[in-house]
């Protein structure tokens, strides 16, 4: 989050929406992590809340609106492209519009919060022709929602934040060093049984040779 944020204090406004449309286009990025980086960077005085609030969703929005009509251009060939394979399969296409004819719109309401659906979901809803009017209304209905409660998050509690991070830091270092003790004593347990089966066969192998 901290580094996150230092490399977009060089870019401020621009730097956020363009981290943002290429998550929301499929890159392997959290969109909150830009959007809680403005927020601290506008906690800091770095930038006015009042002007990355509103980048930060135009930036989920537009990236969302261009795989929309990125699926409903291309249709059913998208499939073939390589890049898209990794983000929707033709089984989760298939699955996906199944959840549009059941229940509508509100598939693009609740994909909007789950990471991992977005792109997938965005994409079919413009390989299904879901109505654009429906889907930019639907989806920017949830970024209103979300967007907002991520920055008001960072930017109110940026302190408390960081002290979070550190405190994460200090438990991945914890996690390293339990996970190399771990390892070594498996190594050693390993070793061990491994010498005494040795030492067995090298027993065994003299009384034999007695016999």
């Amino acid at each position: 989050m901290i580094s996150i944020a230092q490399f977009l204090e060089e870019f401020t406004y621009l730097g956020v929406f363009l981290v943002l449309f290429a998550a929301g286009l499929g890159v392997p990025m959290p969109e909150e992590l830009p959007i809680m980086a403005g927020g601290v960077l506008a906690h800091e005085g770095v930038v006015r809340w009042w002007l990355m609030l509103p980048v930060c969703v135009l930036g989920v929005l537009s990236g969302d609106v261009a795989l929309y009509w990125i699926g409903r251009h291309w249709g059913e060939r998208v499939l073939s492209w390589r890049v898209v394979r990794f983000v929707l399969s033709p089984e989760r296409e298939e699955s996906l519009k199944a959840a549009y004819r059941r229940h509508g719109v509100k598939i693009v309401f609740t994909a909007r919060h789950v990471m991992g659906l977005r792109a997938a979901a965005f994409l079919t809803a413009g390989i299904a022709r879901v109505p654009f009017g429906k889907f930019l209304a639907v989806d920017a209905a949830g970024a209103l929602v979300g967007v907002p409660v991520s920055f008001g998050l960072a930017f109110f509690f940026t302190d408390q934040l960081e002290a979070i991070i550190a405190d994460v830091h200090r438990l991945e270092r914890w996690a390293v060093i339990i996970a190399l003790v771990v390892a070594a004593a498996w190594i050693g347990v390993r070793a061990y049984r491994r010498s005494q089966a040795l030492e067995r066969e090298t027993q065994t192998s003299r009384e034999e040779a007695v016999r």
